[in-house]
């Protein structure tokens, strides 16, 4: 699982392992480093001169608010944020009083997003993003005649696997392309023979079979919208063809 360990002890990860026996190793492939405030002047960026705020992810509301604080800058009671989804837009809850602000969120994809933001067109946006990130974000900004300004606030990097002796696995799952990539540098002779690959979003599947990887489990999809719930439906089917 390319993903930090889950701290809630009633993950369905680990409802999983017990009900099919199984042995998860959590392996994030991927790190996130902050750009330090410094090199965000660099941008030439005036995090004043913007009037709303959208975020594509968690990691983004962290570090735009680590921004701001490192740059001393207030951000006023009037910032509207767009937020990606409901449960992104919840997390601003640990930086303001949520109630008090005007929140808005899409339902999962970008372009659900901009219909929301269409409707606030005369606001002037600052998208946090990463090194790298989805060309596709500052893209339908401008199809849209938005009105934005892209400012990259982290990176996300490979993690180094080069003490890693031991990499046995039956079934790999991904959420990110970063983390197929960090797949390829890691272990360049990686060969996936029998060896099952997952991928969360269509990004990152896309990036599997770029790479000449075969896809076995794909979520979301309309019987499963999470990666468990994939995961399960796989094990299930799996279960049935072997027992025939």
């Amino acid at each position: 699982m390319s993903q930090p360990e889950p701290t809630n002890p009633k993950s369905p990860y680990y409802e999983l392992a017990r009900k099919y026996n199984l042995k998860i190793d959590f392996k994030p492939f991927i790190q996130v480093e902050g750009i330090n405030s410094k090199d965000f002047r660099q941008q030439k960026i005036n995090l004043a001169d913007f009037t709303a705020v959208v975020f594509t992810c968690k990691t983004a509301i962290d570090h735009y608010f680590r921004i701001c604080n490192e740059m001393r800058i207030v951000v006023p009671d009037t910032m509207k944020y767009f937020c990606i989804t409901e449960n992104v837009a919840f997390y601003l809850q640990k930086y303001i009083v949520y109630r008090k602000r005007k929140i808005f969120h899409g339902k999962s994809l970008f372009q659900d997003l901009i219909d929301v933001i269409l409707k606030h067109k005369e606001e002037n946006f600052f998208v946090p993003l990463s090194i790298p990130h989805k060309a596709e974000i500052p893209e339908l900004l401008k199809k849209n005649n938005i009105k934005f300004s892209v400012g990259v606030m982290f990176k996300t990097i490979s993690s180094d696997f080069s003490s890693v002796r031991d990499f046995d696995y039956d079934i790999l799952l991904f959420f990110s392309p970063a983390g197929i990539k960090s797949l390829k540098e890691n272990f360049p002779s990686f060969e996936q023979g029998e060896i099952k690959i997952g991928a969360f979003g269509p990004t990152t599947a896309e990036a599997v079979v770029k790479e000449g990887f075969r896809l076995d489990i794909n979520a979301p999809n309309p019987e499963a919208p999470s990666m468990t719930m994939a995961l399960e439906n796989f094990l299930k089917e799996y279960g049935k063809n072997n027992n025939k």
